[in-house]
């Protein structure tokens, strides 16, 4: 079984890569399920069916450049499409042999700079995909 070293995963807005990506967190897959246990359960024993699948947010920590099209506020940046409610097709692309990737629309949920006195311009950006992502 193979192990990645994960430098050089790329998420991608449409398909220009976001610039100075430090790290990528999600999105978390689950699957929602409903119980459905009866009196007459074997066993007594709880019995559940599926429902909805769900993906949850993605959270890119981030060297913020105020002037980077991929971040901007007035380029079409995550700040602009944050501003303007627009769902965006991202990709997030593996860094393994076969460049796995996964495809999804997203809305841009929050972005939260930081300016320490000491370090350097940052930012948190959230999203939150919609709908059914590609998993390939």
């Amino acid at each position: 079984m193979a192990k990645y070293d994960a430098f050089g995963t790329v998420l991608r807005r449409g398909a220009t890569a976001i610039v100075q990506v430090q790290s990528i967190g999600g999105p978390a897959l689950s699957l929602d399920t409903e119980d459905v246990t009866t009196h007459d359960s074997t066993g007594g024993w709880e019995e559940v069916v599926p429902t909805i699948l769900r993906t949850g947010e993605i959270s890119l920590d981030i060297v913020y450049d105020p002037a980077a099209a991929t971040h901007s506020a007035t380029a079409g940046g995550l700040i602009a499409d944050m501003v303007a409610r627009t769902a965006q097709t991202y990709t997030l692309v593996f860094p393994d042999a076969a460049s796995t990737s996964w495809s999804f629309s997203a809305f841009v949920t929050g972005f939260e700079p930081t300016m320490p006195h000491d370090g350097a311009l940052t930012a948190t950006v959230t999203m939150k995909p919609t709908g059914q992502p590609t998993l390939a």
